[in-house]
C-alpha cells in the first residue's frame, strides 16, 4: 500500500505542474489614463485572434473596468507564451468630474463617468494585488514619466515581485521621449512602440514572450 500511495502521489504532483505551467498567464496592463493600454491591448488581441477587447478614445477613463482577454497565443523566436491580458483602468490619485465637461459632456454624464472611474480605479489595484501574474506598464513616451501615480504604481509592482516591462508608448508623435522613460526607471527594461501604428510589435512580442513564458 505504501509503494502504491506514493507512485499515485507522485503522479498527481506531476499532473498538477504540468496542468499548472499550461495555465495562462494573466497580464495586466497598467498606466496612467490615456497612456495607450487599450490600444496596445486591442494591437495584440486583433494580431493573435482577430478580435479586440474594447472601445478606444481620447477621452480619458474610457476604461472603467477591467477587460479581459483568455488565452492569447503569443510566439517569437522559438519562444511561446499562453497568456489572458487584463486590460485595466487608468489609475490617477483624482479623478473630477469637470474634466469631461471639457469634452462635450452633459454634468449628470461626467458625475457619472468620473465615479465609475473612480471605482475602475479601485478594481485595477485590486488586480493588481490579487490576481496578476505579470504587469506591461504603459507610458506615454510625449509626457514626464515621474509622477506619484507612476512612481506608486512601479513600487507596488517591485513589492508584489512581479515581472514587469515598460511600454514607451506613442513613438509616432513628434514629442516623443522614450530615453525619459528609460532613465526614469532604469531598473526595468523599457521597449519603444506605437500602439496606434503597429510600430516595433515584433520587439513588443518578443519582450512579451521572453519574460512571461
Amino acid at each position: 500500500m505504501g509503494l502504491l500511495t506514493d507512485l499515485r502521489d507522485s503522479i498527481s504532483r506531476v499532473v498538477d505542474r504540468l496542468f499548472s505551467e499550461s495555465e495562462p498567464k494573466r497580464i495586466g496592463i497598467y498606466g496612467p489614463p490615456n497612456a495607450g493600454k487599450t490600444t496596445l491591448a486591442n494591437r495584440i488581441a486583433r494580431d493573435w485572434t482577430g478580435d479586440a477587447i474594447g472601445p478606444e478614445s481620447h477621452i480619458p477613463h474610457e476604461t472603467r473596468r477591467a477587460r479581459r482577454k483568455e488565452n492569447v497565443e503569443i510566439e517569437r523566436n522559438g519562444k511561446k507564451v499562453t497568456i489572458d491580458i487584463v486590460d485595466t483602468p487608468g489609475v490617477t490619485t483624482k479623478v473630477d468630474y469637470k474634466e469631461f465637461l471639457e469634452h462635450d459632456m452633459e454634468k449628470d454624464d461626467a458625475v457619472r463617468r468620473s465615479r465609475e472611474a473612480t471605482e475602475g480605479v479601485a478594481e485595477a489595484m485590486h488586480w493588481l494585488r490579487e490576481d496578476v501574474d505579470g504587469v506591461v506598464y504603459v507610458l506615454d513616451s510625449t509626457k514626464d514619466p515621474i509622477s506619484q501615480v507612476n512612481t506608486m504604481l512601479i513600487g507596488i509592482i517591485e513589492s508584489q515581485d512581479l515581472p514587469v516591462l515598460i511600454f514607451g508608448n506613442k513613438i509616432d508623435l513628434e514629442e516623443a521621449n522614450v530615453e525619459r522613460i528609460a532613465n526614469a526607471y532604469p531598473q526595468h527594461e523599457t521597449v519603444e512602440l506605437s500602439a496606434l501604428e503597429g510600430e516595433n510589435m515584433d520587439e513588443v512580442y518578443a519582450k512579451i514572450a521572453e519574460y512571461f513564458g
